[in-house]
């Protein structure tokens, strides 16, 4: 979580954190909890929040992800790739930094990064971890950079496809309207 504050401050860009405590069931320290016992602001470095008020708001436990995602201000977004935030970001037209912890994360993060190219992957370093330098290349290169140009422009190609696909006339409608004839004609 240190590492990640820094990056965020070392970036220098605007951004939103929502900051869970640590879940101390779990071996792993990467796993979080929303109900978390402490405070989770306890756990980032001391002064950050006030180093950062001027461009970072912290968020303990939950913020309205949709509702982030959809804001046009929303330049990026860093994910644990989970398929619900990954679909959420495509269907907004967000590019991602893709941080995978466990189970289908991982796989998400080839497609994501080597297949669709929506996003930039982070690299652990031998010991694991994720470091603060390497946070804030991403963020500013996602912001700032060439290659973050290339990921919004190539995102907002995906966001148009998948409001095609929710149109009255896309392909999602048509086949949600499809399955519910098939389960409706098996109820008579």
């Amino acid at each position: 979580m240190t590492e990640l504050a820094l990056g965020l401050e070392l970036s220098g860009q605007r951004f939103i954190w929502v900051v869970k405590s640590p879940n101390e069931t779990v071996k792993n320290a990467n796993y979080f909890n929303v109900q978390g016992i402490e405070d989770p602001s306890s756990f980032l470095p001391h002064g950050f929040l006030e180093r950062t008020k001027e461009v970072g708001l912290v968020v303990p436990s939950w913020a309205p992800q949709v509702q982030v995602l959809s804001h046009q201000s929303t330049g990026g977004f860093l994910t644990h790739c989970g398929w619900n935030s990954t679909l959420e970001s495509i269907v907004h037209g967000v590019p991602l930094i893709a941080w995978p912890l466990y189970a289908e994360q991982r796989m998400n993060r080839v497609l994501l990064v080597d297949g669709l190219k929506v996003a930039l992957g982070v690299k652990l370093n031998d010991k694991g971890i994720v470091e603060s330098q390497d946070i804030s290349k991403h963020v500013r290169g996602l912001i700032e950079g060439d290659e973050g140009k290339l990921l919004r422009s190539k995102m907002k190609e995906f966001e148009e496809a998948a409001k095609l696909a929710l149109s009255q006339e896309g392909s999602s409608t048509k086949s949600l309207a499809e399955v519910a004839q098939v389960w409706k004609s098996l109820k008579t």
